[in-house]
């Protein structure tokens, strides 16, 4: 082990700190460039704020700086954001202002990502699902709101009491749920038909001894998106509550927790948000906070005014009293600004960008072999396909640089476009599928 003396360490310090103050200064320059040029490099008639028709549009919707703005897809073809989002440009450069005011201390550029910026950033959130900042809560990703949800209204102590999921729904549910069963609680899961779940058969899986509802709004099997509203209204016609897994949903389709009858809420950020893995947001609506969804973890986050000696405090209003320890500030400040890019972007551009892509994949795959697995209409950047060899068709995928998500033991393949997609991007992917990588 080598031992740097005093003046070894501040001359290697110095170094490091004149580094990250170049690297800083032409990453933003970067990002100032492709921010103007996204404003400006745009087909004609096209606005950030006006929605748009997928009919006449130019073949890419957005811009090509738009795709700049994420540098990784320039590498490969990439079909997979439904598992994680590249990240862009924009969210690299506020997590290294925030890397360099840590780094270098405050200055030009260099702030924490303090208690006011986490409150604005729960109040966009919020804007984005129609909820108020006092209903967001931090969490550490989906499964965890979902997790305080479950624990906190103790399904297992109402005798004869039945929970509610369909097959479509996430990995984390179908098992939580399983293991809850081995505690008194009847679960009843709903089965799909031809991919997609239909409300009536919710409706006769709803009783008066159903205490939850919990579902996907989109799933990620094959991007369906639920009849929200109309399960929602059943279920509170019976007395139930509404759980919506809403990660594959949010900054991709319209989410209005209060339109579509929805209770709690839980998503990551490092999907459609455009964020990254560590952080999340809890929602839970505003009368129910306290009384029927109690505290059940306990934290500094949760109070104010703590006087040690006294060993009082007083307890912050809204769905703070969920939250316990520090959040991830860095992950906060990515996905700030990737909620920044979606409004910036449009949903309703987005949306028409996605279909354009979404519905070529829906005519040009099957008649290569792949049975669609989404149904035709679905409003969702996500399209899933039956496959006959899972593992030959990753070795296509891999040969033809083209990534997306084989699931093997259900010779399933989805595939989910974004952004910075382009037809070209289909063009490929179809062509590899085709098994026509040699020529390309």
């Amino acid at each position: 082990m080598t031992v740097l003396g005093r003046r070894e360490f501040l001359a290697g310090a110095g170094a490091l700190a004149a580094t990250v103050r170049l690297t800083a200064f032409a990453e933003a320059s970067a990002v100032k460039k492709a921010d103007a040029t996204f404003l400006l490099d745009k087909p004609k008639g096209w606005s950030l704020q006006t929605p748009v028709k997928p009919e006449g549009l130019s073949p890419h919707i957005f811009p090509a700086s738009v795709r700049a703005a994420f540098p990784s897809v320039l590498r490969e073809t990439y079909l997979n954001s439904a598992a994680i989002h590249p990240i862009g440009t924009f969210a690299a450069n506020a997590v290294k202002q925030l890397v360099d005011f840590r780094l270098l201390g405050p200055g030009e550029g260099r702030a924490d990502f303090g208690a006011r910026a986490q409150e604005d950033l729960k109040k966009k959130f919020g804007a984005i699902i129609n909820a108020s900042t006092s209903e967001i809560a931090y969490t550490a990703n989906t499964s965890d709101g979902e997790n305080i949800v479950v624990l906190g209204l103790d399904l297992a102590k109402t005798k004869g009491a039945n929970v509610v999921i369909d097959e479509l729904h996430f990995t984390t549910s179908l098992y939580m749920y399983k293991e809850l069963e081995k505690k008194g609680v009847e679960l009843r899961i709903v089965k799909h038909t031809n991919w997609a779940i239909d409300p009536e058969d919710m409706a006769k899986a709803i009783d008066r001894n159903t205490r939850l509802v919990s579902m996907a709004l989109v799933s990620n099997v094959n991007g369906f998106m639920h009849d929200c509203k109309a399960v929602s209204a059943i279920a509170h016609a019976r007395g139930a509550l509404v759980f919506a897994d809403i990660i594959q949903a949010v900054g991709a389709v319209p989410v209005d927790v209060k339109a579509l009858g929805i209770d709690f809420a839980s998503s990551g950020t490092y999907k459609w948000l455009m964020g990254e893995r560590g952080i999340g947001f809890l929602y839970v609506r505003e009368d129910l906070q306290g009384t029927v969804l109690p505290t059940t973890r306990y934290g500094h986050r949760q109070v104010s005014n703590f006087n040690r000696a006294a060993l009082s405090w007083e307890p912050l209003p809204g769905a703070a009293r969920y939250e316990t320890g520090g959040i991830p500030v860095m992950m906060a400040a990515c996905v700030n600004a990737g909620i920044d890019y979606v409004n910036k972007c449009g949903l309703a551009n987005i949306r028409a960008h996605a279909k354009q892509l979404t519905d070529r994949l829906q005519k040009e795959l099957p008649p290569l072999g792949y049975k669609p697995l989404t149904p035709m209409g679905t409003e969702t950047p996500i399209v899933a396909f039956e496959v006959k060899d899972a593992a030959a068709t990753s070795k296509m995928l891999q040969a033809g640089k083209v990534v997306g998500t084989v699931i093997a033991n259900e010779n399933r393949i989805r595939l989910a476009v974004s952004v910075f997609n382009n037809h070209d991007d289909i063009d490929r992917v179809v062509a590899v599928l085709g098994g026509k990588t040699s020529s390309m």
